[in-house]
């Protein structure tokens, strides 16, 4: 429970530090689908849905750009999702990381490398 508790306040530091990079990056989204919206002429709810789905690469297909300024702009939303996703798998990872270090045995870590030579 200790090392589930390290990572949840750890993980929750973590992304109080980098909030100003997420947020600009969802805000970048955001205008970009917008933009799209606007061009498709979707409602801007739809766009705002639109460009989350493209920005993590969900991708469901019940809304899809159809000129080719939109889908270039899709293009530039999955590749700022995959910096916004890419950069919480590695604070996931780091803050993992961290937490087990404070929390194992190090000769148990150390006996389970041993096992897998």
């Amino acid at each position: 429970m200790e090392l589930t508790l390290t990572f949840i306040r750890l993980f929750f530091w973590s992304i109080y530090l980098i909030a100003p990079l997420l947020v600009f990056l969802s805000i970048v989204i955001i205008v970009l689908g917008q933009i799209v919206c606007h061009i498709e002429k979707w409602n801007k709810f739809d766009g705002l849905y639109w460009s989350f789905i493209t920005a993590t690469t969900v991708g469901y297909g019940d809304i899809r750009p159809l000129k080719k300024v939109s889908k270039a702009l899709s293009v530039l939303i999955a590749l700022v999702g995959l910096m916004l996703t890419g950069i919480m798998i590695a604070v996931t990872l780091n803050t993992t990381t961290i937490a087990f270090e404070k929390h194992v045995d190090k000769s148990a870590i150390e006996e389970v490398k041993g096992r897998f030579k």
